[in-house]
């Protein structure tokens, strides 16, 4: 599977962004093709190796649509002011502002016309504008036998524009019935609204523009005694890297000497600096505090947390929550509806009796005061103000499903080593004196338990080492066979060791142990401290009415120790990592939402099977790659905001939809009965989309 992402260009609304994805989605090999409105672009997962990113761009073009495109996964919007657009609406709306001026005044008692003369030529200019801007694209949508709101702007405005050429120019013309300023207004009023519409995207994607900028172009690259700026793209696996007081980190690596306090707020959320000393991994993008540092290499390009934060988020902004799509089944026939109900308009107006320029004027109201565009803007709007606001807490949402479904959790399970612990085992006791012998095997072992026996002393070798997930780990050493794990593992009798086993556990303490084939030599405590926010987040979560459940391989008393300490209930313990996914599906099966929150390879499996799965970002990658949200810190208190998040952003997507439905349910009623006039509708029509826009942007102002 070859995944493809395209920036789009000739999109003016949701019916522009449906026929791409039909578009996409009919070519053979296509797997699957979305478009975002929003940002403009198109994420192709394609299946047939014949198929190129050409072909693509090709039948997108055939659509009447541009598209070039992202080689570069960190691809930055463009920030830089279309200062040409920008021209053309001063431009129209100097012409427009003499024509709508008698009908602004009027309701002050002052009669004035302009001349009608006068009106065609402050109107033609504008009314080409219109031709340049719109036509082209809804000639483009008529050619692939559908509509979008080009389509509606221009029958509008060419039939107003139109009927008011013939009234000025027809021997029994009415000079009093012209409607140049509506034909003027509307294409003024809909090109304000681009603009203002334009600028609010701006401010939705402020946050990935903000994580790209702490990428800095350059670094200083140490060779031997000497020091050299050379561009980021040069830098190797290796490299020293110099970085100076106030300056972003530009790698990330290992400080090989000095020591600093590092501000890491824009990737973890965490707003108190970090202190790093020789060996600390440093990320890039952190900003340096006081001290000069010395870093060797150890990720770059498109491998560094940075540039795969960045991913993350483009990819969750991308996406196409649920909700989004009846949006998108209404936006697909909503422009050729719109048409008709204009059509029956125009007619029953004649019917009834009215004069046939009263008639078109109501028929094109009704044409520009439709908005697609407000629906196709109400959820990816909000879902891209909800993963930005998301990402500066340390929150990462990989897809807008995740974050749609987060507001429905009533379950939380919790894994307990790295999740609720500090995933710091020590060594806290012993029985028996066979440390030397534990060390030995754990030589071989990924556990995070194995951490604990580590020592400086130099180990024996160990033969026919075999690991047996769940249990435990067995080798030879001198002959000897010996195995360290938990019960399950051993094969002698257990009593000489099971009273002092107990009182561990009961304080809770995982034991761990050891025999050989003759007896049980010894056990060890370890212990793992409880993470200093971990009873708070748990009571959070119970407030919001939310069940925290611990999930642990560990023994139950161990396990049930931990929970009662952070205030958890209900327990599930010694369950192979294999059968924690089924954990995660026999609740499931109760009807309750689901969430996981692990951090190790073995949650994996209970993370993919999970509605919505947390992965703690200093967890394993296997973990984050299962998950659908990345906590950057490993703060359990981050679960209940980032289901803060999504109650938020959930929320902003129901009132943009509800906005959205019941604007175009109320106006074009209102346009066919004659309440409104072009004018108004042209600026409700504006005002409709940002209006959506706006009120996404107010997820900005979330704090935890």
């Amino acid at each position: 599977m070859t995944e493809y992402k395209l920036n789009i260009t000739g999109m003016t609304c949701a019916s522009c962004s449906s026929r791409i994805e039909k578009v996409l989605n009919r070519m053979d090999g296509v797997k699957e093709a979305t478009v975002n409105l929003a940002i403009e672009q198109a994420h192709v997962n394609v299946s047939n190796d014949q198929l190129s990113v050409g072909d693509l761009i090709t039948k997108i073009e055939k659509a009447g649509f541009g598209a070039t495109e992202i080689r570069d996964d960190t691809f930055e919007p463009e920030e830089k002011p279309d200062n040409r657009e920008k021209g053309i609406l001063i431009f129209c709306l100097l012409l427009t502002i003499p024509l709508v001026a008698p009908m602004v005044l009027m309701p002050f008692g002052i009669t004035w016309h302009l001349n009608g003369y006068v009106q065609l030529l402050l109107a033609t200019p504008v009314q080409l504008v219109a031709v340049y801007r719109f036509y082209g694209s809804a000639w483009a949508a008529l050619k692939g036998l559908t509509g979008n709101m080009d389509l509606l702007v221009s029958l509008g405005t060419t039939a107003a524009f139109g009927l008011s050429l013939y009234e000025l120019f027809a021997p029994s013309g009415n000079h009093q019935a012209l409607y140049f300023e509506a034909a003027a207004a509307v294409t003024s009023l809909i090109l304000l609204g681009k603009w203002l519409e334009n600028r609010a995207k701006h401010g939705v994607t402020q946050a990935i523009r903000a994580l790209m900028h702490l990428r800095p172009e350059t670094a200083r690259k140490q060779e031997g005694d000497t020091e050299k700026t050379v561009s980021i793209r040069d830098i190797r696996l290796g490299d020293l890297i110099i970085v100076k007081p106030g300056e972003n980190i530009p790698v990330d690596g290992k400080i090989i000497k000095g020591h600093s306090e590092l501000d890491e707020s824009m990737l973890t959320g965490e707003s108190m600096p970090v202190t790093k000393s020789i060996n600390d991994e440093v990320t890039g993008g952190a900003i340096n505090g006081s001290g000069l540092l010395v870093i060797e290499t150890t990720a770059i390009g498109q491998e560094t947390v940075l540039s795969k934060i960045i991913e993350m988020i483009q990819g969750a902004q991308a996406s196409k929550a649920p909700v989004q799509k009846l949006a998108d089944r209404i936006a697909a026939i909503f422009v050729p509806i719109v048409c008709v109900i204009a059509l029956f308009t125009l007619v029953g107006w004649l019917i009834y009796g009215v004069s046939i320029d009263i008639a078109i004027i109501n028929a094109v109201t009704v044409l520009v005061i439709a908005c697609p565009c407000a629906l196709g803007l109400a959820t990816p709007t909000a879902i891209m103000a909800g993963t930005g606001v998301g990402a500066r807490h340390g929150i990462l949402i990989k897809d807008a499903q995740s974050l749609e479904l987060a507001h429905k959790i009533d379950t939380v399970i919790f894994d307990k080593t790295g999740t609720l612990t500090e995933g710091k085992p020590e060594l806290i006791d012993q029985s028996g004196d066979f440390l030397f012998i534990a060390a030995s095997l754990q030589q071989g072992s990924e556990h995070p338990l194995a951490k604990a026996f580590i020592t400086n002393t130099k180990l024996s070798e160990v033969y026919d080492f075999q690991a047996t997930t769940g249990q435990g780990i067995s080798g030879q050493i001198d002959n000897v066979v010996y195995r360290l794990g938990n019960r399950k593992h051993m094969q002698n009798a257990l009593a000489p060791f099971e009273n002092q086993a107990q009182k561990w556990e009961e304080r809770g303490h995982t034991v761990v142990w050891l025999e050989n084939d003759e007896s049980v030599l010894g056990i060890f405590a370890i212990g793992d401290k409880i993470k200093a926010s971990a009873k708070q987040a748990i009571a959070t979560l119970k407030e919001k009415g939310i069940t925290p459940v611990l999930l642990s391989g560990d023994n139950k008393k161990t396990a049930q120790s931990v929970a009662q300490q952070v205030g958890i209930e209900t327990v599930i313990a010694e369950v192979l990592p294999a059968d924690k996914a089924d954990q995660v599906n026999q609740l499931k099966a109760k009807g309750a939402t689901v969430a996981m929150v692990g951090d190790g390879v073995n949650d994996a499996p209970a993370l993919a099977a999970a509605d919505v799965s947390f992965a703690m970002g200093t967890g394993s990658d296997v973990a984050i790659h299962s998950a659908g949200i990345t906590l950057m810190r490993a703060d359990p208190a981050l679960v209940a905001q980032a289901i803060d998040i999504s109650n938020a952003t959930y929320n902003k997507i129901r009132q943009n939809l509800f906005w959205a439905f019941f604007y175009n349910v109320v106006a074009l009623p209102a346009a066919a009965l004659g309440l409104l006039n072009p004018v108004i509708a042209g600026g409700a029509m504006a005002l409709s989309s940002v209006s959506v826009v706006t009120n996404s942007l107010l997820l900005k102002r979330w704090k935890p």
